[in-house]
């Protein structure tokens, strides 16, 4: 199974973006975790399982090959606070990552209105995942 945070592992037009997006953040004393980028197939089933039909708290309604992660399009992040990771999402500094990661070009999942995630940020250029799979490409 990958669940990578390398940033290499996302496309060269995401990585440009997440790269310009993580300096931003530091540029404004804001401190942020990759948690995630490319993740496999058997990474995302079982992350999707979570909740479902393993223990834990539902984090994704996308099962495999139906997240952006699967196709090197998304990032996920964390803010440190005092060192720490802040999961909760209750501190007033996401939405300074989330305006931030807009400002650099990237879609934020925080603005959602089905399913927020305040973690998640990606770049499609417009496509969708059914485009993605048919084989288009992110340019």
């Amino acid at each position: 199974m990958i669940n990578s945070r390398d940033l290499n592992e996302l496309l060269p037009e995401v990585k440009t973006r997440v790269e310009k997006f993580i300096q931003s953040c530091k540029d404004k004393g804001i401190d942020i975790l990759v948690t995630s980028t490319y993740r496999d197939m058997e990474s995302q089933a079982a992350l999707y399982a979570q909740g479902r039909t393993t223990e834990g708290k539902i984090v994704t309604n996308a099962g495999p090959g139906d997240s952006y992660h699967n196709w090197r399009c998304a990032v996920d992040v964390v803010p440190l606070i005092n060192g720490k990771p802040d999961w909760d999402g209750s501190h007033p500094v996401w939405e300074q990552i989330g305006l931030i990661g807009s400002e650099c070009g990237l879609e934020w999942a925080g603005k959602w209105i089905h399913f927020k995630e305040l973690a998640h940020f990606q770049y499609t250029n417009g496509l969708t995942i059914a485009q993605l799979k048919s084989g288009a490409t992110i340019v």
